[in-house]
């Protein structure tokens, strides 16, 4: 069983979240009837984690939002933990912050904001293009979430930051069939953690995803800015909001940056022929050497699929992405002939980093980063992980030099999130997602 497997959204966790709507949504019809409440954010898009948040927006006429209203009438009808609802009236976007009371699971509501809905327009229009971008965006949230870094307030960055990070490594990939959907999923996440983890020019450079995408200097951005914004270190152009860059919060970008460099390392160590001498090449997989998902997570989604498990009825948008994972659309017609022997793309990510393969010179994702105006200068390499094994001698190897996870790697925790709690009326909910 690969991380698909565990990570990948599931019916009954749908089921799940779309009761959570309800809740709150109930609670919102009666005190405004003609309120419109739609869901933005990582469950719009089904790109969301076990333990992800649910973003919500009502659309209604106030002068100005009225959330200690909605925050009263939450506990008043018990939808939320009493301590968990938070107002956050001084926010740039205000909100109400809040912990379902019998799922645990975390929701933030605004108000007559469209961004976040436009936003997850944008993306399910790049997921339509790319249908690699869901793969590789679940991996590297989770290798973000258990190091604290899937977040701003945490020193992280945001999940918007980093899907527009993703697009825009495919936009910009120098070899076209990276964007094919029968490509090596491994192949591609190797080379995005080496062009953001060490090629990408953080300080002179910006991502630019409209027309096609480009990297552009940071002085060509900053001549559109509004209010006087200087670029940000991670800076990436708004594509629905000319003149506002997405990463200008993002202060800990250079910490993402460097654990993007340490998972590099690792991986490539690991599919090098030098990995047939590891002492636990076959004890541990590849990609579990960045990633961990731990027995309470496990646990927690068992919990889910017995209580949810008869619930399951999914709308077609939303039961075509859960689809999609088991599906390879062929692109051209020998695709088509060889499709039955192909693996599935979660078999796919399992072999490309359960294999040692053969490193060649001259990365890919290399030559991304002479495209970005990089200053760094190494040798990149590049990892052809479809084919077995070849013993030539091409491999150069990278000096670990010691290496050590780096500071900003806070190991492989896996959420910050508050210990789940045993309640009667719960039918067992786990203890889960502790320290």
């Amino acid at each position: 069983m690969d991380f698909y497997d565990f990570m990948s959204p599931r019916p009954e966790e749908a089921a799940m979240r779309r009761e959570v709507v309800k809740r709150i949504e109930t609670v919102i019809k009666d005190l405004w009837p003609t309120a419109d409440v739609q869901i933005f954010g990582s469950f719009s898009t089904g790109l969301y984690l076990p333990t992800s948040d649910i973003d919500l927006v009502v659309f209604g006429k106030w002068e100005r939002p009225p959330l200690q209203l909605l925050e009263q009438a939450l506990r008043k009808h018990n939808v939320a933990e009493p301590y968990s609802i938070k107002v956050l009236d001084k926010a740039t976007v205000p909100i109400i912050k809040l912990t379902d009371q019998e799922t645990e699971v975390k929701v933030d509501i605004s108000f007559n904001v469209e961004t976040g809905v436009k936003a997850a327009r944008f993306i399910k229009e790049y997921m339509k293009k790319y249908s690699l971008l869901p793969y590789l965006i679940l991996v590297l949230k989770q290798f973000l979430l258990q190091r604290d870094l899937n977040e701003v307030f945490t020193g992280g960055i945001s999940s918007y930051s980093l899907i527009l990070m993703a697009i825009s490594f495919l936009q910009l990939h120098p070899r076209i069939d990276a964007r094919r959907a029968d490509e090596n999923l491994g192949m591609l996440l190797i080379e995005f953690f080496e062009l953001y983890g060490r090629n990408f020019n953080y300080l002179k450079t910006g991502i630019r995803i409209k027309n096609g995408g480009a990297y552009i200097a940071k002085e060509e951005i900053m001549k559109v800015m509004t209010n006087g914004y200087r670029p940000s270190m991670l800076c990436i152009e708004d594509p629905l909001l000319p003149g506002n860059d997405v990463g200008r919060s993002s202060y800990g970008a250079m910490q993402v940056k460097q654990v993007f460099d340490y998972a590099y390392i690792v991986l490539s160590h690991a599919v090098s022929p030098l990995a047939r001498s590891y002492p636990n090449r076959d004890s541990e997989s590849t990609l579990g050497r960045i990633i961990k998902v731990t027995q309470e997570v496990i646990d927690y989604r068992a919990w889910i699929k017995k209580k949810w498990g008869s619930k399951i009825n999914l709308s077609p948008e939303l039961d075509n992405r859960l689809k999609i994972r088991d599906q390879v659309a062929p692109c051209n017609g020998e695709q088509q002939q060889n499709r039955d022997t192909e693996p599935s793309y979660n078999q796919r990510l399992a072999l490309s980093l359960t294999s040692t393969q053969q490193l060649s010179s001259g990365s890919s994702a290399s030559s991304v980063s002479s495209l970005s105006g990089s200053d760094i200068q190494h040798s990149g390499m590049k990892f052809s992980m479809k084919g077995t094994h070849n013993q030539g001698n091409s491999y150069s190897p990278v000096s670990s030099g010691g290496m050590r996870q780096p500071v900003g790697n806070r190991g492989h925790h896996q959420y910050n999130r508050n210990i789940w709690r045993r309640k009667k009326h719960r039918d067992s909910l786990p203890i889960s997602l502790s320290r």
